[in-house]
């Protein structure tokens, strides 16, 4: 089975930069169940896609728009997300924040370095 440690010490764990102004550290996992720390600056944005996880995000610090199935709603700390298995999504975000992820089962891409191609930032 893969997973993680137990304990996971984010002061001592460096980011992993996707480009655009959005990075992630990877906060816990198995086979089963991941949970992402992801770090976006303002104008940051999450370009529409959809992935066959459940996912469910909870926003820490910031501001974002999403856009869940053609839905727009504004998002911010305090709030969370659901997010059904193949539904397209995506965000901008408003005011730098940080974006707790949840999904199941694990995001195997995110473990295999793949730098996910949906993040960036459109005027860079």
């Amino acid at each position: 089975m893969n997973r993680s440690k137990k304990f996971i010490k984010t002061k001592m764990m460096e980011w992993e930069d996707l480009g655009g102004g959005v990075k992630r550290k990877m906060l816990g996992f198995d086979n089963q169940i991941m949970m992402v720390k992801v770090s976006f600056t303002k104008g940051a944005v999450g370009t529409p896609h959809s992935h066959f996880h459940t996912q469910a995000t909870y926003c820490a610090e910031g501001k974002f728009e999403f856009t869940i199935e053609g839905e727009k709603e504004i998002i911010e700390a305090g709030d969370g997300v659901y997010i059904p298995p193949n539904a397209e999504h995506g965000a901008v975000c408003l005011q730098d924040g940080i974006l707790i992820d949840v999904f199941s089962p694990v995001r195997e891409d995110f473990l295999d370095g793949s730098k996910v191609s949906y993040f960036g930032n459109p005027e860079e």
